[in-house]
């Protein structure tokens, strides 16, 4: 992806804020916006180039477990971008002399510290949380809470946050709850189409020999998208599931039903917006290669893992997947970054132009659409419609 000419002045300084757990990540987004912005002539504009973007907060704990968020600099005027991971739970923290994993709403209430820290000085906040907390509880069937749009009105509304970032959300219109703040969900196919590439020496990506599956009827748009650019058949799994009971908070799914035309022979890539225990996923590789797929791709944008690993090393041994793909735009344990069926797809680089191009408040339409860049990478590799071409 080429770097960035805009047109247009940041509409203030730039300051990035690293909640516990995304420090790695701010440090990566912060060396390509440092040496991206190295070479633009724009001395006029204060504090355009420098050394760090990173803003300097610390996030403290009392022995009862209590917490607050410190800023150590001047945020007046900033253009704020804060980076949060609900999910981080290699982040632990004392309490009452004993150590305790940092959930998903220990995370959550240090956002508000660091919103409430800022104390409505900066001149723009942008929050940039990948996976969406809560983000599965958006949604009312019964009489149960509305988590994921409670939270995005909280913030929004309350601690006067403008734009909210995120990637794969679980549904996208739970954006409904803030129509008048800014709100993208992001797509990574491109990076999950260079990882493929690079990754899979011998891989097809043709209609001949390769489909894209659905683990399930939710999970189609994503499908579809990704399926369309690379002129690749669609395939699906139904499935069916118990109403009657509820088991971890949801129905249990009884079936995978296939829906689509013959794989036989076909490598395949099963698509979803999260692994978390795993079950499912690997009960959707049994049936594809019951009915004939040669080689399983996993791609999803986040992976949990809640149950460990103890699957898909199985899995893996017995040949039903051969690489698993997921990003880095959550925690990843260093066990996970061990195993031989995993592949990390590093974000950083992108999470950086969006930081850039919001800064300079321009458009993320070209950034949003990824046609381009797969066409491109794809003629790299010999595939798709460019590589016809020529």
């Amino acid at each position: 992806m080429a770097d960035p000419q805009f047109k247009t002045e940041p509409i203030g300084k730039l300051g990035i804020i690293a909640l516990q757990g995304c420090e790695e990540m701010a440090r990566k987004i912060n060396y390509y916006l440092v040496n991206s912005r190295k070479d633009r002539p724009n001395d006029h504009f204060e504090g355009y180039h420098k050394d760090s973007y990173i803003i300097d907060a610390q996030f403290v704990r009392f022995g009862t477990g209590e917490g607050k968020c410190v800023i150590h600099e001047s945020v007046r005027g900033y253009d704020i971008f804060i980076l949060c991971d609900p999910f981080n739970w290699g982040v632990t923290y004392n309490m009452y002399g004993t150590e305790h994993h940092m959930g998903p709403d220990e995370h959550y209430a240090d956002l508000k510290r660091a919103l409430s820290a800022i104390e409505g000085k900066a001149k723009r906040i942008t929050v940039l949380m990948p996976m969406l907390y809560e983000g599965r509880q958006h949604k009312r069937t019964a009489r149960e809470s509305l988590d994921c749009a409670d939270m995005l009105r909280e913030i929004c509304y309350c601690y006067d946050v403008e734009n909210i970032i995120t990637f794969d959300a679980h549904d996208p219109r739970v954006q409904n709850a803030i129509p008048q703040k800014g709100f993208e969900s992001i797509q990574p196919s491109y990076q999950f189409v260079k990882a493929l590439c690079r990754n899979v020496s011998d891989i097809q990506i043709d209609n001949e020999h390769m489909m894209i599956v659905s683990p399930d009827e939710g999970g189609m748009g994503r499908c579809i998208s990704l399926a369309s650019i690379l002129g690749l058949e669609l395939g699906a799994f139904y499935k069916l599931r118990d109403y009657t009971k509820v088991v971890n908070g949801s129905n249990p799914i009884l079936r995978h039903e296939f829906l689509g035309d013959s794989i036989g022979g076909k490598d395949v890539i099963v698509i979803d917006d999260m692994i978390s225990s795993g079950g499912s996923m690997i009960e959707v590789a049994v049936k594809l290669k019951q009915i004939g797929a040669k080689r399983i791709f996993v791609y999803s944008s986040f992976g949990l893992f809640c149950n460990g690993f103890e699957e898909f090393d199985k899995a893996y041994a017995d040949g039903l997947i051969d690489r698993v793909f997921t990003t880095n735009l959550i925690y990843n344990s260093p066990e996970l970054l061990s195993k031989p069926w995993y592949v990390n797809i590093d974000m950083s680089k992108y999470c950086a132009y969006i930081v850039d191009t919001l800064n300079h408040d321009e458009s993320l339409a070209s950034l949003l659409d990824p046609r381009d860049r797969i066409y491109n990478k794809l003629a790299e590799y010999g595939f798709g419609p460019l590589a016809e071409k020529k």
